[in-house]
């Protein structure tokens, strides 16, 4: 069985396809300052054009926390990303899920880019922090 907290991690660490099956029909994702995107076709569509935009990039987390509760799961990460061309980014985001009868029933993100620089690739043992 999927637990809330392993569809938010999957979807968080960019692994999109393995929450699709978990998404409501009538899903909502906010992302904040930007767009909200309304249904469970539409946000697979996002999801879609990320992970194209992803193929060419290594992804790091640098930090990937999850906190679980009733009903609602937040993931609180820092990714660095290196394209193919040799730029760099880094991005501090929290996703926050929202749960109604074991379906996600509303996301909101929260990001924003940092200074690379002053986030230099640690040495991680733990592959999850690897994407």
């Amino acid at each position: 069985m999927t637990t809330p907290q392993q569809i938010a991690e999957a979807f968080s660490g960019h692994r999109f396809s393995d929450a699709y099956d978990h998404l409501a029909a009538d899903i909502e994702w906010v992302l904040i300052g930007d767009a909200t995107i309304h249904g469970r076709d539409q946000v697979i569509q996002a999801c879609e054009q990320t992970a194209a935009e992803l193929t060419e990039t290594t992804t790091e987390f640098l930090r990937f926390l999850t906190i679980a509760g009733t009903g609602a799961v937040a993931v609180d990460t820092v990714a660095r990303y290196e394209g193919a061309d040799g730029t760099t980014s880094v991005v501090s985001s929290c996703d926050i899920y929202e749960f109604d009868k074991g379906v996600v029933a509303a996301i909101t993100s929260y990001s924003a880019e940092l200074d690379p620089t002053e986030h230099p690739t640690p040495m991680h043992s733990d592959p999850r922090l690897h994407r």
